[in-house]
């Protein structure tokens, strides 16, 4: 069977990919399964030289990279460069860290001797999604490899060039043959790949539904899973906050990757006395940013990455609009190719809308007005997701307060947009998910953590 790639930015189809077999699955995963009985016994100084590698050549070939992703599903070519220096970024971290963060813990009891140790599992199958088509794959493959797992990658049909540009890199790195191997198949075979013996445990980023579906298949078999799901992001901005930073640093967030992104702002909670001042200066900052071939130098926002995704968005747009929000700006359907869509900005939005209550993956941002910081709290938390949140005061310490102890999410900042950071844990709670990846906690996510007592 063919998968094809087309370019979201003109509708044109500039790839095709052969679906792999059955045959060819088992066959490459017998092979990831084979390779790691082998790289289990390494030493960590051994495992980190191909990591090492691994990021000098994400720094070679970052141009080419950036422009393998601007034409799979449309980020600008600047995102794209900064996208692969972080996946380079993570490799160096993790291959100086991972020995430090296994090794062995003494827990002093009334035995001889007591410790943990941190054994890998064996293969873990990830299942990525098309938004960040390089550092999604790093950000749990990198610690996963250094644990002393090996991988294999199910990636989103749309970016198929993508995962084999991953493949070749950790091959040209000098990772030992079906370590990390990419396995060119649609969704449907998700469950049985997780079904596989030969799988020991599975991580996925996706949508709330899709980790649904995995955390029952993962579970019916008893294997390990870590799901990093849907969001719905509140930004807080409260009467004392600085509203000309406030304003750029949430259309920042709002916009990049023209909206796609589980941990993009996508709710402006606006105290009262200050809404209107913060609407005025979000709508001017969102109209400045420029829309564009994600290919030309200078494009901040590109398009959606499918026509079906872009449409789908804008169905919750006028959902949101027939339930009572404003429309400030954009939400019209652009005539002309490809899967754009323009920033939009929706005022008046309420708890009951799609723009309150769903997930919007795209440039549309939602004002919500509260009437103080008590009921803008309340309104943050008022989701079934729990992702990423941030609040914005000059008073550091009341923001410090607020992130740390009121904010429902599994990652909070002060003045600043949420990000992953590989020295970080990063993921969510409620429907965005479970479990941990990046720092200590999440490359031992995917390790037996043991209990060894001597007499």
């Amino acid at each position: 069977m063919k998968i094809t790639s087309i370019n979201p930015a003109t509708g044109e189809t500039f790839a095709s990919y052969n679906e792999h077999t059955d045959a060819e699955v088992q066959r490459r995963l017998e092979d990831s399964a084979a390779a790691q009985l082998e790289w289990k016994r390494q030493a960590f100084a051994t495992r980190a030289e191909p990591l090492t590698r691994a990021a000098q050549i994400l720094h070679r070939d970052k141009e080419a990279l950036a422009r393998l992703m601007a034409l799979e599903m449309g980020k600008p070519l600047e995102q794209g460069s900064a996208e692969v220096e972080k996946c380079a970024a993570c490799c160096e971290f993790f291959a100086g860290n991972a020995e430090r963060f296994l090794s062995d813990e003494q827990i002093k009891t009334e035995a001889a001797k007591s410790f943990v140790a941190f054994q890998p599992l064996g293969t873990l199958l990830a299942v990525m999604p098309w938004n960040f088509p390089l550092w999604q794959v790093y950000r749990a493959a990198v610690p996963a490899v250094m644990a002393g797992n090996a991988v294999v990658l199910k990636h989103a049909s749309n970016v198929f060039g993508c995962a084999i540009a991953i493949e070749r890199v950790f091959a040209e790195a000098g990772l030992p043959p079906g370590l990390f191997a990419t396995l060119l198949v649609g969704s449907k075979c998700v469950e049985a790949l997780i079904a596989n013996p030969l799988i020991a445990a599975v991580t996925l980023t996706g949508s709330t539904d899709a980790g649904k579906k995995v955390a029952a298949t993962a579970g019916a078999h008893l294997k390990k899973c870590v799901l990093e799901l849907g969001g719905s992001d509140p930004y807080v901005v409260l009467a004392d906050a600085d509203l000309e930073l406030a304003a750029e640093v949430c259309v920042s967030s709002r916009l990049i990757n023209a909206g796609q992104s589980c941990i993009a702002a996508k709710r402006f909670i606006v105290v009262r006395e200050v809404r209107r001042e913060f609407e005025e200066l979000f709508v001017a900052k969102m109209r400045a940013r420029r829309v564009g071939d994600p290919l030309q130098a200078g494009t901040q926002v590109g398009p959606q990455a499918r026509r079906d995704l872009r449409d789908a968005l804008h169905e919750q747009v006028t959902r949101s609009i027939s339930a009572g929000a404003k429309l400030l700006f954009g939400g019209e359907v652009p005539s002309g190719p490809g899967a754009f869509y323009p920033p939009t900005v929706l005022t008046d939005v309420r708890p009951g809308m799609a723009a309150f209550d769903e997930e919007l993956f795209g440039p549309v941002a939602s004002i919500i007005e509260a009437a103080d910081e008590a009921d803008a709290i309340g309104l943050a938390n008022h989701t079934q997701f729990g992702l990423g949140a941030a609040v914005f005061t000059r008073d550091v310490a009341r923001g410090e307060r607020i992130a740390a102890t009121q904010l429902e999410a599994g990652c909070c900042f002060v003045n600043d947009s949420v990000r992953s950071d590989p020295r970080l844990p990063f993921g969510g709670i409620k429907e965005s998910g479970f479990g941990r990846e990046l720092s200590c906690f999440g490359i031992r996510e995917f390790t037996n953590i043991k209990t060894v007592v001597v007499r």
